[in-house]
């Protein structure tokens, strides 16, 4: 936490100074600089200097900040004057954890204003939570019109800050390619498969509230995706749609033993239906009711989509309900005990939805 008094240097620009004043309410600070000039600043986009570790005479790494910092060391108190002069710390070496052998790379994005959803900007940062240095490559577009908007190396186990996007240009990152190369510098490893794949993101989800959610890589809400998990579910489509000429070979040439074609009959079997039982998201305006008015209206549509598709036989839903305080997923659960003792329930897959979901299974 930034203090009245601390010296601070900006991220997104040149310069810093010391925080004379802090507006608690719009988390900014108005920074004092050299020449002494108040410049206001949110907090945000500060990190605090000059704070000593005592056993080793350098800076606190801080891991949260949403950008790749540089760290600094103190001068010795014979420094000159009463300034306090930064110089680089040597470079450290890379700290590495057995979980980081497995590649994981993820987008987060950040409202600016995220009490103003309709009207604000977002910031895209790339997580890198491995052990590997990544050459990354990030691009939009379609077809043959491709754009880079970000690319570079970021090291293990940081954030970088990739870009802000206004919300006119928000609809232009609904498709993304996103292209990692890992490796590791001065040592011995075990080559990665080099990541290209293309996302979709849905750009109505960046005026939802629920789609920024609390999140172990930042303190604020962010929109996580994860670009390795959606490489594997890219290679998993493929898989499914792809079949080898053998296989069409085999059944064309496959017959009874009467020599009549045998007619294989396959169960159709409907794609999982997604239900958002967020209020917001059934109606309009939730102006004068009450929250258990607002519980009934989630329940009535829960009860809805069951008895519509009560003979569609393995038909799989799921109910998005959110984590927030498991009033909805307790009251879920208890129908599904009791009013819908036959069907077979679970959580939802937690890469898609985390812990804010429910999947059944009708039987």
């Amino acid at each position: 936490m930034i203090k009245r008094g601390d010296n601070v240097r900006f991220l997104n620009a040149v310069g810093g100074g010391v925080v004379v004043r802090i507006d608690e309410n719009k988390k900014m600070l108005f920074v004092e600089d050299q020449d002494g000039f108040e410049i206001p600043v949110l907090e945000r986009e500060c990190i605090m200097v000059g704070v000593v570790n005592k056993d080793t005479n350098f800076p606190i790494k801080d891991f949260s900040t949403k950008a790749k910092l540089s760290e600094f060391q103190l001068p010795s108190p014979q420094g000159e004057g009463l300034g306090v002069r930064l110089e680089p710390k040597p470079e450290e070496p890379i700290i590495e954890t057995p979980e980081g052998e497995t590649l994981k790379a993820l987008l987060a994005f950040f409202p600016i204003d995220i009490k103003q959803l309709q009207t604000t900007a977002y910031e895209c940062y790339l997580i890198n939570d491995s052990n590997y240095y990544l050459y990354y490559n990030v691009v939009n577009g379609e077809n043959d019109v491709w754009k880079s908007l970000a690319n570079g190396i970021i090291e293990p186990n940081m954030q970088e800050l990739l870009s802000e996007i206004t919300k006119e240009e928000i609809s232009g990152w609904e498709r993304l390619r996103v292209q990692l190369l890992p490796f590791k510098q001065g040592k011995n490893y075990n080559p990665q498969t080099v990541i290209d794949t293309n996302i979709k993101i849905n750009a109505v989800k960046f005026f939802k509230l629920h789609s920024f959610a609390t999140n172990d890589y930042f303190d604020e809400p962010a929109m996580l995706i994860d670009i390795t998990a959606e490489k594997e579910k890219e290679a998993e489509n493929k898989k499914m749609t792809e079949i080898s000429p053998e296989e069409i070979k085999q059944a064309m040439f496959q017959k009874e033993e009467t020599g009549r074609p045998r007619i294989v009959k396959r169960k159709q079997v409907d794609e999982t239906i997604e239900i958002d039982l967020h209020i917001n998201e059934l109606l309009d305006t939730t102006a004068g009711l009450s929250n258990a008015a607002m519980l009934q209206c989630q329940l009535d549509k829960f009860h809805e989509v069951l008895n519509e598709n009560k003979n569609h036989k393995g038909q799989k839903i799921v109910f998005i309900h959110g984590k927030g305080e498991g009033v909805m997923r307790k009251e879920i659960e208890k129908l599904l005990k009791t009013q819908y003792k036959t069907y077979y329930f679970q959580d939802a897959s937690f890469r898609e939805y985390g812990f804010g979901a429910t999947m059944v299974t009708i039987k």
